[in-house]
């Protein structure tokens, strides 16, 4: 049997398009051509328990990845349904799209499909031409009498078709690698793609490597008999028995027997109840390469109304940014498709760490298919639920537990309610807030707890650090105020309040609680609210008039503490609004609509402390200017560094200042 023909395409330039087109990502050939071998096995089990297909009830069914780096050839073989010439002829010369002239017109669509191409038009047999100068097809099918049939392209339009020379059913595919797959012939290279693509697919995959070896390396090679350095042509349809014999191997059953490169039962192919705490971690460990524990996991197991199987972990973060670093895997029928895609897994869950199977949804399909798709949504809505679920169900029956993982599992659900209003609805209730005192409440514990201070307000921590002397306060008189100091805590404070109408939520430096204050006995009298104003606009002349800033507010007031002298107080608004000219103030336009926005910031003097007794009486006397102008600075910047970080040179003239004011006291002491 000889023939030659050309593709039924209307293109010379049809494979120079494909190797181009996908040149970035050309180790997808890997995945197409074994899950290729994988679905020519599945379909021989498959006749089989139809009894349509006569096989060995011992037969194993394997693939072998045969890579000659001599020959510089790549071989992919199997043992499944093989293909007759009249099959090659319709699967393989018939290119199963419309024309050349729709395939080069989604050639010339958006970059964003560059990786759907193959697949989408039925080329992933002809990925292979983007490695390969030269292909061929090597089978014989599991039909009875049938003859074993041999398809060659050399990278053109142009095949020719022979006699094959397989003896056993199945299908061997020669890469012959050229300048474009050079690459592959690396050990590393051929790993990593195979690793990515191929380690849990249904089909055990081995990997055979032939190279010219040392006298040394071929007798331990002999010796060992892990892998199977045969040539290519011997190697076509060899069981291992033969291969050993080819090896001179005379003691078969003292070999050591290969270990396949993939997983053909992953994890989450199995029942939950199947599965150990130590076999999720192992399995954790082996695909995410992360050295810490998961906090605790989700097993999906869907049959209807669409198939789904999974994992989604919770990670244990290092950093508060590590959250940002997710990584969802998604798999089709144990096939690797991609990480993180976004129409099919909710955005926020990408946060996570984990692994989807779609069995019903191709390898290769267009995200502008996926965004309007039903069967996409409805899954997407499932996996938003159990998520949400296995939350509420930690809180209400381990709520130790969940507490223990709230520092690292806050972020991701906060950051899920601000994009899911379906998740947020779910979790809303089972929301913690970690206090001062050091313990977590939800919105209505602290409510309901605090409600006698501040009715429906939530005081809020963004850095203990810096409002240390804030917090102090709070404590002396029995507050508290939630710990929100991440990134994500900046955007959820507003959410929260649009969520919850009524509530006020802000910063901890942002008002002075009633609680704070000293209480008047008895009623003020007229001259005594005259007497504070005009101490009131005394002092803030003075400091507006030595700071040099004529924005700033000054108020007089008697606070329950004597050990704080000053506060800085920036309204909440304001602090929002500044907030977000740091976040989105780069550009020209934004710069100068915020150009005239000042802070609304207001410096609050503690009566009631004996530092600020003398300022406001040296603020009367004349003579004692220079003094009086030291010490408002001092003061200022006490209270400032409670407030936010003094630059270098405000950290500068503090130190200068503090130098000259401690050789002032030193001075008085002396001259006693």
């Amino acid at each position: 049997m000889n023939e030659k023909g050309n593709l039924s395409i209307n293109s010379e330039n049809f494979l120079p398009i494909i190797k181009k087109w996908l040149y970035t990502d050309k180790d997808i050939f890997v995945r197409e051509l074994v899950s290729n071998a994988c679905d020519a096995v599945t379909k021989l089990e498959k006749l089989s328990h139809l009894g349509e297909a006569e096989i060995s009830e011992n037969e194993k069914f394997e693939i072998h990845v045969v890579l000659d780096q001599d020959q510089h050839t790549l071989q992919i073989m199997d043992n499944g349904i093989g293909m007759t010439a009249d099959e090659i002829k319709k699967y393989i010369n018939q290119i199963a799209f419309s024309g050349a002239t729709d395939f080069l017109a989604k050639f010339q669509e958006k970059a964003e499909q560059e990786n759907e191409i193959i697949g989408h038009f039925g080329l992933g047999f002809y990925s292979a031409f983007m490695v390969a100068d030269k292909v061929e097809i090597d089978t014989l099918s599991y039909q009875k009498d049938a003859q074993a049939a041999k398809w060659i392209c050399e990278g053109g339009i142009d095949y020719e078709m022979a006699s094959g020379s397989r003896d056993s059913r199945g299908t061997t595919i020669t890469l012959f690698l050229g300048a474009d797959g050079k690459e592959f012939l690396e050990e590393s290279t051929l790993y990593s793609a195979l690793r990515k693509y191929c380690s849990f697919m249904p089909v055990p995959i081995f990997v055979d490597v032939i190279k010219e070896l040392s006298e040394e390396e071929k007798a331990a090679e002999k010796k060992e008999a892990n892998t199977l350095h045969i040539s290519p042509e011997d190697a076509a349809g060899l069981t291992k028995e033969g291969a050993l014999e080819k090896l001179g191997e005379k003691n078969i059953e003292d070999a050591e027997e290969p270990k396949p490169l993939n997983d053909t039962t992953p994890l989450w192919q199995k029942q939950p109840k199947d599965c150990t705490d130590e076999d999720y971690k192992a399995f954790y460990h082996k695909v995410f390469l992360d050295m810490n524990d998961p906090l605790f996991w989700i097993h999906l197991n869907m049959d209807y109304p669409f198939r789904l199987k999974g994992i989604l972990y919770f990670p244990k973060l290092v950093e508060h940014m590590d959250v940002m670093e997710g990584e969802i895997k998604l798999y089709s029928n144990q096939v690797y498709i991609a990480d993180n895609i976004k129409e099919v897994v909710p955005e926020f869950l990408l946060l996570l760490k984990g692994v989807l199977d779609c069995p019903d949804m191709p390898l290769n399909v267009s995200r502008s298919a996926l965004q309007n798709d039903g069967y996409v949504e409805k899954m997407n809505s499932y996996i938003t639920k159990k998520v949400a679920d296995k939350l509420t169900q930690l809180f209400k029956n381990d709520r130790s537990a969940y507490e223990g993982f709230w520092d690292d599992i806050g972020i991701f659900i906060k950051y899920g309610c601000m994009r899911e209003e379906k998740f947020y609805d779910k979790v809303k209730d089972s929301l913690l807030y970690k206090t001062t005192d050091g313990v977590y409440e939800t919105l209505s514990e602290y409510l309901e707890k605090n409600k006698e201070n501040h009715e429906n307000k939530l005081f809020f921590v963004s850095d203990e650090n810096l409002q240390a002397q804030y917090i102090r306060l709070f404590k002396e008189q029995g507050l508290e105020a939630a710990i929100l100091s991440t990134t994500v805590d900046k955007p959820f404070v507003s959410f929260l309040e649009y969520k919850n109408p009524g509530l006020k939520v802000q910063r901890i430096d942002a008002d002075i609680t009633d609680t704070l204050h000293q209480k008047e006995d008895t009623e003020i009298s007229e001259a005594q609210k005259q007497a504070d104003e005009y101490t009131n606009n005394r002092m803030e002349t003075l400091f507006r008039g030595f700071l040099n800033n004529d924005s700033i507010k000054v108020n007089v007031e008697s606070l329950k503490t004597e050990n704080v002298s000053a506060m800085i107080l920036l309204s909440e608004d304001s602090r929002r609004m500044m907030e977000m000219m740091e976040a989105y103030g780069s550009g020209a336009d934004l710069k100068a609509m915020f150009a005239n926005i000042k802070p609304e910031e207001t410096l609050v003097l503690n009566r009631s402390n004996g530092l600020v007794k003398y300022l406001l009486a040296m603020s009367e006397k004349e003579d004692q200017k220079e003094d009086t102008e030291i010490l408002c600075h001092q003061v200022y910047d006490l209270a400032l560094m409670s407030h936010r970080p003094l630059s270098s040179e405000e950290m500068t003239r503090f130190i200068d200042r503090s130098n000259t004011i401690l050789e002032k006291l030193a001075s008085l002491e002396i001259h006693k």
